[in-house]
């Protein structure tokens, strides 16, 4: 909120230079910031009283807008790389697939592991289940389960995670 839309009994404020100027009437602190050619700004809204500070509000938005995109710069976003399986996979395809699903989490993102299942490999969902526990087996030394292996739809799942 700013200026005329802080409807406050009383407000503590804050002056530009960062001074406090005590507890005084919404309407006394506005005079004040229009004798400064400032905006009076609500800072703290939840506070008893609330506090309000004499800034530039232009100047604070376009400063708040680069704080934001700085952290978002420094953020590192994760994403989830599938690698999908099927039951009845040779040992040297499944030796790629490790290889792939390796490179993937030392890059510092998420492994979703899909084997899926099509047409009568779906009575022997439950002995495919090796499967997924060999290839994490295989990736045991960088990586670890986030979430167990269960079945969805056609498919049994489990995802897998970079070791801290």
């Amino acid at each position: 909120m700013i200026n005329e839309q802080i409807r406050d009994k009383e407000v503590r404020l804050i002056g530009q230079n960062g001074e406090q100027l005590g507890i005084m009437s919404a309407r006394e602190a506005f005079k004040l910031a229009q004798d400064a050619e400032l905006d009076l700004v609500k800072i703290a809204p939840t506070a008893k009283p609330p506090v309000c500070k004499i800034i530039d509000y232009g100047k604070y938005c376009y400063e708040q807008a680069r704080k934001e995109k700085e952290a978002k710069k420094k953020q590192k976003v994760i994403e989830v790389k599938e690698v999908r399986l099927s039951p009845n996979i040779d040992t040297n395809d499944l030796n790629t697939k490790t290889s792939a699903a390796r490179k993937f989490l030392e890059k510092g993102n998420k492994v979703k592991v899909t084997l899926r299942f099509r047409g009568r490999e779906m009575a022997h969902m439950s002995k495919s289940k090796y499967i997924l526990d060999d290839f994490a087996e295989s990736l045991s030394d960088i990586a670890v389960i986030d979430k167990p292996s269960k079945v969805e739809g056609r498919s049994m799942v489990m995802f897998l995670t970079a070791k801290r």
